[in-house]
């Protein structure tokens, strides 16, 4: 079975669909940000040197075990010279 088959079968579960859904926003962030580290180059260490913080933060940030302040996001855009956009707005019925 293929990765995605397993992704669609384990999606028909309608709780599992919930949680998948949940935690959307959270993974779609850190993959922005890895996408943006490996872009420029910028290896954990590098990132976490131009955060003034220390590499196991960022690691896990990366694997999603970690739930950052708006403050340490905000030194995140800074250090991948990025901006942070940050939107609520109202829940399709």
């Amino acid at each position: 079975m293929s990765w995605k088959e397993f992704k669609k079968e384990l999606l028909s579960d309608p709780e599992v669909r919930k949680e998948y859904d949940r935690l959307g926003p959270e993974y779609k962030l850190i993959s922005q940000v890895i996408d943006l580290r490996i872009k420029n180059k910028i290896s954990q260490r590098k990132l976490a040197s131009l955060m003034n913080t220390k590499h196991p933060s960022i690691a896990r940030f990366e694997s999603g075990e970690y739930n950052p302040s708006l403050a340490y996001l905000k030194r995140m855009a800074d250090a991948l010279d990025a901006d942070l956009d940050i939107n609520l707005r109202p829940r399709a019925s």
